[in-house]
This record gives C-alpha cells, structure tokens and sequence, in this order.
C-alpha cells in the first residue's frame, strides 16, 4: 500500500512541481517585460546623472533589495560605473560617512516604506546628495523623496503567498542591467576597456592575450626553401611543434611544412634525396599577426581544423601559435 501511494504521490508531484515551474517562469518574464513601460524620461534623467557624477554611485537597500544592491555595484564597477554598496541598516548606525558630497545614491526597495529606508532618506537628503528610488510602489514614502523614481512595480510576486521577494528582485536587477548598459553605450565603453577590469581567468584572456604572448615562448623552427628533406626533419623533430617554416634569407615567410606534410609526402614515395624544403612546403600557408588576440587564432585554427599558425607582420615570419598553447593558457 505505501509504494502504491508513494507512487501515486510522485506523479502527482511531477505534474505538479512542472506546473508550478512554468507559471514561475512566467511570472517573472512578466516582470522583466512590464519594464518596459517604466523607461521614460525619469530613467533618461537617472542615466544622465549618473554619467555627470563626479564622485561615485552608491547603492544601498535593505533585505533581498540589499543583495540586488551588490549585484548593481558590481556590474557597474565592471563596466565602468565607479560604485560602492551600503547597506541601509549599517548607514544608521555608521556607515553613512561613506556617502561623500559629490556621490549619487540609488536605493532600493519594493515597498519604499521600511523603517531603515525611512531613517536613511532625510540623512541623504540633508547631505543633498541626488537620491533615485528603484522602487515598486509610486505612492510609497522613499518615492515621494526620491529625486528621480524609477518604477519596478510588479503585478504579483511568483512565491505562491505572494510574499517572497521573486519578481520583485527580478525587475530590480534586470533595471540596474538596463542603467548599466545604457551607461555603457553613452560611455563608448568597448572590449579594451572592459579588458581592463577583468584581466583574470578565462574572460581576461580573451580580451587581452595576444598571439604575441604565446609564440614568445615558442621555438622558432625554420629552414631556407633550398634545405634538404633531412634538415626539415632534424628541424620539425628539434623544436618539437609539428611544423617548421620555410623562408628566404630574408626572413622572410614563404610556406611551411607540418609533420602531416611529410608523412603524405612518404606516402607518394617521393625522393627525400632529391627534394627540397620549397618542392613540398604548402605555399600561401594561413597566418596571423602578433597583435591579434589569442582568441582570434583559437578562431582560425578550429576554422581551417589545423593545430598550428605562422605568426608574421610586414611578411617577416615571426614564430609559430600552437593549439597547445591555447589550451595551456584554459582558452580551450
């Protein structure tokens, strides 16, 4: 009897819990798209006084609106926007120095009526710091002091009590999103100087590492076009990449010769005594310069489904990028 209810239970569960997920889901791209109707000329004010503040955007809140907060300063300190969080209980009780006379301060809040953000407003209204509510109530207390309101207001939270905060949140950050990147566009912030920022792990990499940094570090195999089939083994074999270039006394590239291209050439049995490094050097070979990204010959090398590039400017062959080195660096 147990495992006939247990069973009974479980697939009721699973159509319930599907149903409860959907409606979520539902409620909360409502949330995001009722947003839409709130970009007006408050949030063109908001973003413009952020972009001509002097000092930095503070951000506070209290509750779930407090860690939305954290969300806001981090995403805009990464793109640009320098911000600090204060959280609305700490301010009433010290660290409201943090707030300097050149800031601006955003808070946060669904209701606009909590004790802490009633306490915190007049404090920032008598540093006569420009105050911008994101708030989800119009006619609340923190709207009615608020220098620019920029409205989040939801229909329903997606708790089933409509209690916890869900689509509230959800419209609060996606409008620090929204301030964030419009603040972006006005900045003509671009990838260098979203580089700058980041410059750890995966995504640093990307927008900084340059075919430079890696090739550098390489040997430099290379044979003139008139060597022997021998020396081109010698050579691939020694510097341990695969490959050798071939070029002119110059420097200068002319083709290369991967390890595949020889055992082809083995293949066709044809005369290692009597040929050359230029008789079987593929000409014309795919290469890429030393101030492109790393992530742009990654790009190249899964194009073409080759493991290694000729690096060269002006023509002068410089060294050779391995997908090894690529992987070596986490970018694979």
């Amino acid at each position: 009897m147990f495992i006939v209810n247990t069973l009974i239970l479980s697939t009721y569960m699973a159509g319930s819990v599907t149903q409860v997920a959907l409606k979520t889901i539902a409620l909360e791209a409502a949330s995001i798209s009722g947003l839409a109707e709130y970009i007006n000329a408050d949030f063109e004010k908001a973003v413009q006084t952020i972009a001509q503040c002097k000092g930095r955007i503070v951000v506070s809140g209290i509750g779930k609106s407090a860690i939305i907060a954290q969300k806001i300063v981090a995403t805009f300190n990464s793109t640009g926007t320098p911000s600090i969080f204060l959280h609305a209980a700490d301010a009433i009780h010290g660290d409201l120095g943090m707030v300097q006379q050149e800031d601006v301060v955003i808070i946060i809040s669904k209701s606009g009526e909590s004790p802490e953000i009633k306490v915190l407003v007049p404090l920032i209204r008598n540093f006569k710091n420009p105050i911008i509510a994101i708030v989800g109530n119009t006619g609340s207390y923190l709207a009615k002091n608020a220098n620019i309101i920029l409205n989040t207001t939801v229909e329903q939270e997606a708790c089933p009590n409509n209690l916890a905060p869900t689509t509230s949140t959800t419209a609060q950050m996606v409008m620090g999103d929204v301030l964030a990147v419009c603040l972006m566009e006005l900045k003509g912030f671009q990838p260098d100087d979203f580089a700058k920022f980041h410059p750890g792990g995966q995504l640093g990499k990307k927008l900084y590492l340059k075919c430079a940094d890696l090739y550098a570090g390489n040997a430099k195999p290379k044979v003139l076009a008139t060597q022997s089939l021998k020396e081109v083994i010698v050579e691939i074999s020694s510097k341990q990449l695969g490959i050798t270039a071939v070029v002119n006394e110059q420097g200068n590239l002319l083709g290369i010769i991967t390890d595949g291209d020889l055992r082809r050439m083995l293949e066709k049995n044809v005369s290692i005594e009597k040929s050359t490094a230029g008789d079987i050097m593929t000409k014309n070979p795919k290469t890429i310069g030393p101030d492109e990204l790393a992530v742009e010959a990654l790009d190249l090398l899964r194009k073409y489904g080759i493991s290694q590039l000729a690096v060269s400017a002006a023509g002068k062959y410089l060294g050779i990028v391995h997908v090894h080195d690529l992987i070596r660096e986490g970018l694979i």
